[in-house]
């Protein structure tokens, strides 16, 4: 049994080490803000705009970094795009004018857009579909690690050597981990370290064998957009996904401002709750296969888990006035919708294997990942927006009031709309 249960998670090890570097160098502007702000007189709206050009390039690396992913393969397209953002990173240290950061966070953006498809992938391509979710949920609670290291680090960082060493030790990181990605990684039917038994053991799954016709097939993106299931997931990451990117870019902000926090100060509250976030991402994982253990389906599994999700973030609507008893409520609060949210992921990123032939998974979870960043690109504006409106009122409460209403009911419509779409998480019909 040993044999059995060993590689698979080394691998799944390897895309949790990514994820995190990924969101480590994407949240470090959100913590120097501040000093950010000051120095090249930033107002709301104009921060703002620097996350939109992020989200904008995002999306657009988004239409075909997928689609590169599937036909470079998980190695070579993993390793290019983490080599691109690497230097994407480091490239905010020799910035010198807000137009130099939204050119920075452009590129940022566009290379980044590989991690998910890529994971996503790799995912699929070593796990059964029963593990799938779980191992979503790992890799994906690599976002919660990245924020958490980002407050740990980036403000203390800043404090000692300037806000450009924090842009440059963080993004060095990725080309470690490249080197260990080229060393150890590859698909399983190429691994020379892979056992029998475990290769047996991932393709166990009906239609999921490498005799499968389906899983060579290649899909051009308008014959994905015919299926419901790409819309199921597209609209899904839409209405969703936008929540995370406001808590990732203004959640040390709503801190600082609702209650003077100060760089280092923000450390321990943001920490605890994308700590909080992970312990929902990897939960979130187990939820469905725990249920597939008790004898449920594999659609009524991931379908029940998400709608339990969906509910759980329902309290963040609250959090203005639960918030305003103690700071540590808001804390809570928000890193309870934080970890709904990525048990929520962990889930949504796993029904497209459930649908789709793993020749498609990397081109449809892009193009899912690119209708969430538009999602990010309406938020983004909207919250500057709105933020600068009721900061000139006087009243910056009500605007946080408004965004924290939409972030608490974004799941339930979702849902609601998957479910329409693919009650059953049908396989799409070749």
């Amino acid at each position: 049994m040993q044999k059995i249960t060993n590689y698979r998670w080394r691998i799944c090890g390897l895309v949790f080490f990514a994820t995190t570097i990924n969101y480590l160098d994407r949240a470090v502007i959100s913590l120097l803000k501040s000093p950010l702000s000051l120095e090249y007189n930033w107002t709301e709206s104009d921060y703002a705009n620097i996350v939109v050009v992020f989200q904008i390039c995002y999306a657009l690396g988004l239409l075909g970094a997928g689609r590169l992913i599937d036909r470079l393969g998980t190695k070579i397209g993993y390793a290019l795009a983490t080599t691109l953002w690497s230097f994407a990173a480091i490239s905010h240290a020799f910035v010198t004018s807000t137009l130099g950061f939204m050119v920075a966070r452009g590129f940022l953006g566009v290379t980044e857009s590989g991690n998910f498809p890529a994971a996503v992938k790799a995912t699929a391509e070593w796990f059964p579909k029963k593990e799938r979710a779980l191992a979503t949920g790992i890799f994906n609670s690599g976002t919660n690690i990245g924020a958490i290291l980002a407050p740990l680090t980036v403000p203390f960082i800043a404090a000692k050597w300037g806000w450009q060493w924090a842009f440059v030790l963080t993004g060095m990181i990725g080309f470690i981990w490249l080197i260990c990605w080229l060393l150890f990684f590859e698909i399983p039917a190429k691994h020379a370290r892979l056992s029998k038994e475990e290769f047996d053991f991932i393709h166990t799954d009906v239609n999921e064998t490498k005799d499968d016709p389906a899983e060579n097939k290649q899909y051009s993106w308008r014959k994905l957009l015919s299926f419901k299931q790409t819309w199921a997931f597209a609209l899904g990451k839409l209405l969703t996904d936008p929540v995370w990117w406001f808590y990732l870019f203004w959640l040390p902000d709503y801190l600082e401002k609702q209650y003077g926090l100060i760089q280092t100060d923000l450390a321990l509250p943001v920490a605890t709750a994308y700590a909080m976030a992970t312990l929902g991402s990897i939960a979130g994982g187990y939820l469905p296969f725990y249920f597939i253990k008790k004898g449920w389906t594999l659609f009524k599994s991931r379908k029940t888990s998400m709608l339990i999700y969906a509910i759980c973030v329902l309290p963040v609507i609250s959090t203005q006035y639960l918030g305003s008893l103690n700071m540590w409520w808001a804390v809570g609060i928000i890193g309870l919708a934080m970890s709904a949210h990525q048990a929520w992921s962990a889930n949504i990123y796993t029904t497209v294997s459930d649908m789709f032939p793993k020749s498609a998974t990397a081109t449809v979870t892009g193009i899912g990942g690119m209708f969430g960043a538009i999602g990010g690109i309406i938020i983004a504006k909207s919250a500057g927006l709105l933020f600068d409106y009721y900061k000139n009122l006087g009243d910056l409460d009500s605007g946080y009031l408004v965004m924290f209403f939409i972030c608490g009911s974004a799941y339930l419509l979702a849902w609601l709309l998957m479910h329409l779409l693919v009650p059953k998480l049908e396989k799409i019909d070749i």
